[in-house]
């Protein structure tokens, strides 16, 4: 069975769709899902399906659920598989385990994807590292399990996804400025400042690749652009990171256009 999730939830076994259709049981499937291979306590799904203030028939409701759930996985294997989908979606002490290799989902080629991106930057290989970011980043089809209601285990898995989404993106649009490739960058480092306004790693990033770009006058407007809406929204300035970037464009400091250079720290720029 190989299972997406990070877009809308599709799931398929023999090119059938396997994925529920009503609101709970794809709750239930999505939460299995997320730990595929895994034990998934009762607790845990009944608290994603009925929050703290589970009914009196939650235990009940939420077995009408499973076999809800292998009926249709029962429909998928056909007379291919030589056991029914209990053998799929199995009950355990305590719990249910959705018996698929976590390697037949998105979210688990991802995070192989991106670990591998982390260990070839970490080694200096900028190319394969941005080309394994890249790939990661292409697994996403938009939010992560956008047409599943979720409760407050899957709101959990999901902001965890999506945290981990912007940190691989910030990290692949850093190795692909220091390979040099700034200007590319920046149609997309525009649009991710206008949806984050607050995010100063995007705006730092955006201001470096403007400078870079020879519109420096931009990267200074960006920088008090950015001061504007942090005073306005939270009262607060830059941090000293982004001060420090600032003034070091204003000089003109050499570290910013270093070869193989990211955002340079404040080390680099002698501060």
């Amino acid at each position: 069975m190989q299972i997406d999730m990070l877009g809308p939830l599709v799931a398929h076994e023999n090119g059938i769709l396997v994925t529920p259709i009503a609101r709970k049981p794809r709750q239930v499937f999505s939460l299995l899902a997320l730990h595929a291979g895994a034990v998934v306590k009762v607790p845990a799904l009944i608290e994603e399906l009925w929050g703290t203030r589970p009914p009196a028939s939650a235990l009940t409701t939420l077995q009408t659920y499973i076999l809800q759930v292998r009926r249709g996985i029962t429909v998928a294997l056909g007379a291919s598989h030589n056991g029914p989908a209990k053998d799929v979606l199995r009950t355990c002490y305590g719990g249910y385990v959705l018996d698929v290799d976590p390697a037949n989902t998105d979210v688990h080629a991802y995070e192989r994807l991106v670990e591998a991106g982390r260990q070839a930057a970490e080694e200096g290989d900028l190319e394969a590292a941005s080309a394994l970011q890249a790939r990661a980043l292409g697994l996403w089809r938009g939010d992560a399990l956008v047409d599943v209601h979720a409760g407050m285990r899957i709101e959990m898995e999901v902001a965890r996804l999506e945290e981990s989404r912007l940190g691989v993106l910030e990290a692949h649009l850093e190795t692909e400025l220091r390979l040099g490739r700034h200007a590319g960058l920046l149609p997309e480092l525009s649009a991710l400042t206008a949806r984050h306004p607050m995010h100063e790693n995007l705006w730092a990033l955006f201001m470096v690749a403007l400078h870079r770009s020879g519109r420096t006058s931009q990267a200074l407007e960006a920088f008090i652009k950015l001061r504007r809406t942090l005073v306005r929204e939270l009262g607060v300035e830059p941090s000293a990171r982004l001060q420090n970037l600032q003034h070091a464009i204003l000089r003109a400091d050499p570290e910013i256009d270093a070869v193989g250079a990211g955002i340079p720290t404040a080390a680099g720029l002698g501060v």
